[in-house]
């Protein structure tokens, strides 16, 4: 048994893989992170506990804290050179969020191949897997719900009233909300053409996160949306540290 945990700007994620799937999955804000204990009573011991934690460093003691119900090793992931068939090509390899590190991994096991690995969350992440499982770069750009933050914490006649998509939008909640999505696929359409003059091929694009459903379906590419990327490749790294 391996508890992957996933702790991100806004939220905590957790799923228990039993060795071949998620068994059970939930998660909680960031402000209750001391009440996954309750919620973890029942499960089974884990061998393993695979933590990407994001949120700093009141959160992990938190999540440390809820851990104490048993004796199990836990990982706490960082950005690595190599790890799992996936080599990094950042200056600073350790700089690398642990989360975008094991949606990379992630993505390579269930492509092994060349991909963009897209991580729509609070921020958006674009990510550039070679075919030889190199991470080339990517970009980092606000997410859905910060650009509507944005524009309503700085504009006197805008709200963050969320609108619908429309290719020409005829009122203001449409073109903020449509505005948002065009900027979140113009990243990830920008980054394919960017592989492709690099002499990348046509990658996959592996989409995940809060806002991965929307902004697949709007891509104007074939765009494959995996709901737990990111804990995926927690498990792949819990596996590799056996």
């Amino acid at each position: 048994m391996i508890l992957a945990v996933d702790a991100g700007n806004s939220r905590i994620k957790w799923a228990l893989h039993d060795g071949r799937a998620f068994a059970k999955e939930a998660w909680v804000a960031l402000a209750d992170v001391r009440e996954l204990g309750q919620a973890w009573t029942p499960l089974p011991q884990p061998s393993r506990i695979v933590v990407a934690n994001v949120a700093g460093d009141g959160v992990r003691d938190g999540l440390r804290e809820s851990f104490g119900l048993w004796n199990a090793e836990v990982i706490w992931v960082a950005g690595q050179r190599s790890q799992c068939g996936v080599t990094s090509l950042y200056d600073v390899p350790a700089q690398l969020g642990p989360d975008r590190w094991a949606a990379l991994i992630g993505a390579w096991h269930l492509e092994k191949g060349a991909c963009l690995v897209v991580n729509a969350g609070t921020a958006m992440t674009v990510d550039a897997l070679n075919a030889a499982g190199e991470f080339l770069g990517g970009l980092i750009v606000p997410g859905f719900d910060l650009m509507h933050q944005s524009l309503a914490r700085s504009t006197a006649l805008l709200s963050p009233e969320q609108g619908r998509y429309a290719a020409f939008p005829r009122n203001s909640a449409d073109a903020i909300t449509s505005g948002a999505i065009q900027a979140l696929c113009g990243a990830v359409e920008r980054m394919r053409n960017e592989m492709a003059a690099a002499g990348q091929g046509e990658p996959a694009v592996v989409v995940a996160g809060g806002a991965g459903g929307v902004l697949a379906e709007h891509l104007r590419m074939r765009a494959r949306y995996v709901e737990r990327l990111v804990l995926e490749g927690l498990v792949c790294i819990a596996g590799d540290a056996r």
